[in-house]
């Protein structure tokens, strides 16, 4: 097993102190996996947009580009090259295309790794403008952020070794050693619903995939979307249950005040939907775990309040 952890890790994006220890002996590893660039879609910038409503916005304009906040271990979703410093998967698309429809290149687009439970603190203090990353829609969050979305529907499902026996399902894991991203749903999830696992927290899935390897976890916990991303780099060590036990809809976070940058972006995605923006960048990254495009879910453009 320790072969089979020292293969995977050379694939997997954790944590900047996770990365520089991996470093040493890791010369000739096989590069990180992920979208072709020649297969991605291109954004038509919108010329000539305003937005003067929206605080966020003209905050941009000043600095002449954008801040999204994204995820950099979520491969084919949300995954940072450690060697190039470059960001691909579904999410970024979506970054992308959003920065685009708001009139700015998505050249200039600039990416902040922001873990899962500073979200709402990012956005509230002005460290991002908006934030693309896996981010489950629910009435709590709504009371500290704006949701843009959603613009994808996920499930929770478990991530287990190929070769493990006796986990179907989330009814299995009583006395199992169940690993999710602090502060996410899928976390908060298990310790509520399933009392009788034993819920373990970490700042990145990353870590967890790491844990799970090494026999220290016996499932990892989130999104089927990013737990085909980990299964797809690793086939021979691991595999997705398969059973999805919610639904997790995924919105684009905003600062909670700016209505105005909310529903550009709700109009945003809708367009980047029917033109086949969405279809395409789901095809250059989340495809190609060979699960193909699901049908887009309707926005909600609920009222300012």
């Amino acid at each position: 097993m320790g072969r089979r952890l020292t293969a995977f890790a050379a694939l997997a994006v954790t944590g900047l102190a996770a990365l520089l220890a991996a470093a040493c002996g890791k010369e000739g590893s096989p590069p990180v996996k992920g979208p072709k660039p020649a297969a991605l879609p291109v954004y038509q910038v919108a010329q000539g947009f305003r937005l003067p409503d929206s605080a966020t916005w003209r905050a941009a304009e000043r600095r002449g580009h954008l801040v999204a906040g994204v995820k950099e271990d979520q491969p084919y979703l949300g995954q940072k090259d450690p060697s190039s410093g470059v960001y691909s998967g579904f999410d970024i698309e979506i970054a992308k295309m959003m920065s685009a429809s708001l009139g700015f290149d998505p050249k200039t687009l600039a990416f902040r790794t922001i873990a899962s439970a500073n979200r709402e603190t990012a956005l509230q203090n002005g460290q991002i403008d908006y934030y693309v990353g896996t981010y489950t829609i629910n009435a709590l969050r709504k009371k500290q952020v704006g949701f843009a979305g959603p613009y994808f529907i996920a499930g929770q499902d478990l991530l287990i070794r190929k070769n493990e026996k006796g986990i179907d399902g989330p009814q299995d894991l009583a006395g199992k050693r169940v690993c999710s991203a602090a502060g996410s749903t899928p976390l908060r999830r298990i310790e509520s619903d399933y009392p009788k696992a034993h819920a373990v927290a970490y700042d990145t899935y990353s870590i967890c995939v790491d844990n799970l390897l090494s026999l220290q976890v016996d499932a990892v916990t989130t999104d089927n979307t990013i737990l085909l991303g980990y299964a797809a780099k690793a086939p021979e060590e691991l595999k997705v249950v398969g059973r999805p036990f919610s639904q997790e809809p995924y919105g684009i976070g905003v600062p909670h005040n700016d209505t105005a940058l909310r529903l550009a972006l709700d109009d945003a995605i809708t367009a980047h939907e029917k033109n086949g923006d969405w279809t395409k960048a789901y095809d250059a990254t989340l495809g190609l775990s060979g699960h193909p495009a699901p049908r887009p879910p309707a926005v909600d453009r609920y009222p300012a309040g």
